[in-house]
């Protein structure tokens, strides 16, 4: 009973995580970066996902319910926030 709720709180939180580093990352790109050529490199949102998913992984063997699921999802969602905020760019918005 115990773990089913516990790995609901894990799905949860990682839920959470990944929404949130989408939106941070396409809100940063599209303001913070949109003079910038680089974040328009076809690499950029691996690049992007991966540093996210390096710095995650040791944040998730500290805390309980941040799994190193939770850590690929925020490095999936930052990547794709990167994109969707360089497609934004290019379409002008």
């Amino acid at each position: 009973m115990f773990a089913g709720i516990w790995n609901l709180m894990t799905l949860v939180v990682a839920a959470g995580v990944g929404i949130v580093s989408f939106g941070f990352a396409r809100e940063y790109v599209r303001q913070r970066l949109r003079f910038v050529d680089a974040v328009k490199h076809p690499l950029a949102p691996w690049i992007a996902g991966g540093v996210v998913l390096l710095i995650a992984s040791p944040i998730a063997a500290l805390l309980p319910l941040v799994t190193g699921f939770t850590a690929l999802v925020a490095g999936a969602a930052t990547g794709l926030g990167t994109a969707s905020g360089v497609k934004a760019l290019k379409r002008g918005e």
